[in-house]
């Protein structure tokens, strides 16, 4: 009928609203940090012996061995600069995006590894190489990088967080 009205939802849910306000900042935040630590671990476990980073690559039977050197000298560099880059704050989209693909790399290729039955530790924090069967951690790994993943995710679809370079950049 004209001139009635109809009740309207106010202003979302409780959750949507923390989700859309500051408490979601300082989510990022700890999202942000909490990844940062994760390839700063990685990195710093492989940067020093880049020869075993090598081996940990090659034991997944993936690359053609003229890419086998280049990607495992290369990758705990990445990993430092993708650590690096989220402590600051910046570029946190792109960090995010770049993280999420490179999580997808590992999973699918720890996924192949376990699909074709090839014995190997990830080599994700140091070491890497062929184990004996029993020493594989598969569905670990891939449940561990698949939470690093979401947490990549948070950051991709919310790079807005507290205490950021971007942010500061922005005003």
């Amino acid at each position: 009928m004209a001139g009635e009205q109809t009740a309207q939802p106010r202003g979302g849910s409780a959750l949507r609203r923390a989700v859309d306000g500051p408490v979601a900042e300082w989510v990022g935040l700890a999202v942000r940090l909490g990844l940062a630590v994760v390839w700063a671990w990685a990195g710093f476990a492989k940067v020093s012996d880049p020869a075993a980073a090598a081996q940990a690559v090659r034991a997944y039977e993936i690359l053609p061995e003229s890419l086998v050197k280049p990607v495992g000298y290369a990758l705990p560099f990445l990993e430092l600069a993708l650590a690096l880059l989220l402590v600051i704050g910046l570029g946190v989209r792109i960090v995010a995006g770049i993280s999420a693909v490179m999580l997808l790399a590992f999973i699918a290729g720890i996924s192949s590894a376990w699909a074709r039955g090839i014995s190997i530790d990830c080599g994700c924090f140091g070491g890497g190489g062929a184990v004996a069967a029993s020493q594989t951690e598969y569905l670990q790994e891939i449940l561990r990088d698949t939470g690093f993943l979401l947490m990549a995710g948070w950051l991709l679809f919310r790079p807005r967080t507290k205490l950021s370079a971007d942010a500061w950049l922005a005003m």
